[in-house]
């Protein structure tokens, strides 16, 4: 009696494995495209928050340029609206006696303008001089020297003492606040120069 050996084909087992090895290709594409996807995307990202950094900055950059540019504005502007001179004393007047009487900068002295005398301030500024007994103000031109009296600050016209009310007590205290001297732009003297230089070629 003779013993046949039949081999049994297993299709279960066979398909089993197909399916095992399509799926492990698959796994293996995946396990090589996943990184690759992550890392161009973790660039892509890097990018954008680098771009975002840069333009973060420029921003921030230009607005404290703006700050820092609009800062020296308001200090220039509150510069020129500070005071140049402040000084508190006793003023007196001088008038009558002194009329036509050449002044410290060469111009004949008139008591009914504003102007006054004072030991230092350079001729022709400004002064506002303001009456600390009753608050009365008054702006003068500085003019002439003086006073050359003892503990008194300035010396007002007849007309600058009429304005702060102190002609009867003839002294009074106080306050002279000068402003910036504005300085005379040399542009257009230079340009009438010429113009009239200019008018002399043309009649010749």
């Amino acid at each position: 009696m003779s013993y046949q050996t039949v081999q049994h084909y297993d299709a279960s087992q066979n398909d089993e494995k197909r399916r095992l090895n399509s799926g492990l290709k698959h796994l293996s594409w995946k396990v090589i495209i996943a990184p690759s996807v992550a890392m161009s995307l973790r660039k892509w990202l890097s990018g954008i928050s680098l771009a975002t950094m840069i333009g973060t900055l420029a921003i921030s950059g230009c607005s404290s340029e703006y700050s820092g540019e609009q800062g020296k504005q308001q200090e220039k502007g509150r510069a020129a609206t500070k005071p140049v001179h402040k000084e508190v004393g006793e003023a007196s007047w001088y008038g009558p006696g002194f009329q036509g009487q050449e002044t410290a900068n060469g111009e004949n002295f008139n008591q009914k303008e504003m102007t006054a005398a004072h030991p230092s301030l350079p001729m022709g500024t400004k002064a506002k001089v303001t009456n600390l007994e009753n608050g009365k103000k008054v702006e003068v031109r500085i003019n002439d020297r003086g006073p050359y009296a003892e503990n008194r600050v300035i010396d007002l016209s007849s007309a600058a003492a009429n304005k702060l009310d102190m002609k009867e007590d003839g002294t009074t205290q106080v306050k002279i606040e000068t402003k910036p001297a504005k300085k005379k732009s040399s542009t257009k003297h230079s340009s009438k120069k010429k113009m009239g230089a200019k008018s002399a070629k043309s009649s010749n």
